[in-house]
């Protein structure tokens, strides 16, 4: 089981005079809802977690949920290669058809650390450079993956809408929640 989860900073406050109801895209990601997060297999008891308290977390949810997607956009063809026709209804699932491994990453631009997602058909592996060397990665079902994503998604908009006025009336977080609707 999947469980991701985020604490926010007290160390680094979202500046007073903030109107989050008028905050771009640009505050939203990189400026405002610092803290940590985890992703964490209770099933083995295991987890990837930051502890830096400076992680913008609302950017966090929204990158996971984008390389979610990512990885699982069927490859583009190669070159002299018949790409394949989509799934049909109740067919195989997109993204699980590549030869290969899928792979992509959150890297987190306040410092050089990766959180790298790999995808064999259904299932994606997780690691991050901050683990130590051996560290086996969290693996979960790509659909487990991409429900608990964007429940946790709209579940921070929940707790940061109701703890900061006017932020439910922006328009990016109106995009963002109909971009990733929940599963």
């Amino acid at each position: 089981m999947l469980d991701i989860g985020y604490s926010l900073s007290r160390r680094f406050p979202d500046p007073p005079q903030t109107d989050y109801r008028t905050a771009d895209v640009r505050a939203l990601r990189h400026d405002l809802f610092c803290g940590d997060v985890y992703l964490a297999d209770t099933d083995t008891d295991r987890e990837l977690s930051t502890a830096w308290g400076w992680l913008p977390v609302l950017d966090f949810a929204w990158a996971l949920c984008d390389t979610v997607e990512l990885i699982d956009a069927d490859p583009p063809p190669t070159s002299g290669r018949v790409g394949v026709p989509p799934a049909e209804p109740g067919g195989v699932p997109p993204g699980s058809r590549a030869a290969g491994p899928q792979h992509a990453e959150v890297d987190f631009t306040e410092s050089t650390e990766r959180m790298r997602f790999e995808r064999r058909f259904g299932w994606v592996d997780i690691t991050a450079d901050w683990s130590e060397a051996g560290t086996p990665p969290l693996t979960f079902q790509h659909t487990v993956l991409r429900r608990e994503a964007r429940d946790f998604l709209h579940d921070l908009l929940a707790d940061l809408t109701d703890m900061h006025e006017g932020l439910a009336d922006n328009p990016t977080v109106w995009t963002l929640r109909a971009r990733f609707p929940r599963v």
